[in-house]
């Protein structure tokens, strides 16, 4: 078994939702985004989603923006990507996805760019801008180096749309609970319910639901109805937060995973 589909089968052995903790790679600098990746880990994320710093990131709010931005005003490359998860890597087995975009695959290459990944240590690619009926490239260079597909659902998505989105995902499908970018929100949005229960009539993989979820009520809430819980830009605001004294980052980032992931749990 792969890395990502242990890591729900390891969270719903225990009666829980998986913990996908969101860090923008780089951000603030090389060295301090490591160790906010350890932290994170060591706190409890079941999962590792690094956004790959980009300069023009539609999906993303302002929190992640500026986010990417510092990580690439402090130098971050394609290269000190990958030289990142090689550096987890070093200590850790935690499942990794990269929240991309497609310019950064195919301007280097989509097959090299899938393969450099994998050797890497990235066990999955979430492309925000490819749609599954444009993505075949991609999803043969995924298959033929064994990363994992991971697609996006909208509640904007027709129902029409759900059987090839379903049939391009071998990772996790990741429905986006909001309209729009993404940012904390005092409330979860409405019909999540619904929206997981329309995925699964589809497809047998995990559902992990995002955007907007900063507090752990509301990954409690979260957590009784998806395999999955995703946390970004909660998490990206304490980097933020803490970027004039970077030293007290990692400390303040494991604080809060800590309090999130104990929200997982089912009743």
């Amino acid at each position: 078994m792969s890395r990502l589909p242990a890591a729900f089968a390891h969270a719903r052995a225990r009666n829980r939702a998986a913990f996908i903790a969101y860090l923008c790679a780089g951000d603030p600098d090389f060295d301090t985004s490591l160790a906010a990746c350890r932290a994170v880990v060591a706190a409890g994320a079941d999962i590792l989603e690094l956004g790959v710093p980009f300069s023009d990131p539609l999906a993303d709010g302002l929190t992640n923006q500026l986010a990417a931005q510092r990580a690439l005003e402090a130098g971050m490359t394609a290269a000190r990507v990958f030289e990142l998860v090689r550096r987890i890597r070093e200590e850790s087995a935690v499942p990794i996805v990269f929240y991309t975009y497609y310019n950064l695959v195919f301007s280097n290459g989509v097959e090299a760019y899938v393969r450099r990944a994998r050797e890497a240590g990235v066990d999955g690619l979430l492309i925000l801008d490819l749609p599954p009926e444009e993505g075949a490239e991609a999803a043969a260079a995924c298959r033929l180096h064994g990363v994992d597909t991971v697609c996006i659902v909208a509640p904007t998505t027709p129902e029409a749309r759900l059987p090839r989105i379903a049939a391009a995902t071998t990772g996790f499908i990741y429905y986006v609970s909001r309209e729009g970018v993404t940012g904390v929100r005092e409330q979860l949005a409405a019909g999540i319910p619904a929206a997981v229960a329309r995925i699964r009539a589809h497809s047998p993989l995990p559902v992990a639901v995002g955007f907007g979820i900063s507090s752990a009520a509301q990954v409690r809430e979260v957590a009784a109805l998806a395999d999955g819980v995703v946390v970004g830009s909660a998490l990206v605001n304490v980097i933020r937060d803490g970027v004039a004294a970077r030293a007290g980052i990692a400390p303040a980032l494991a604080s809060r995973v800590a309090s999130l992931v104990a929200g997982t749990a089912r009743s």
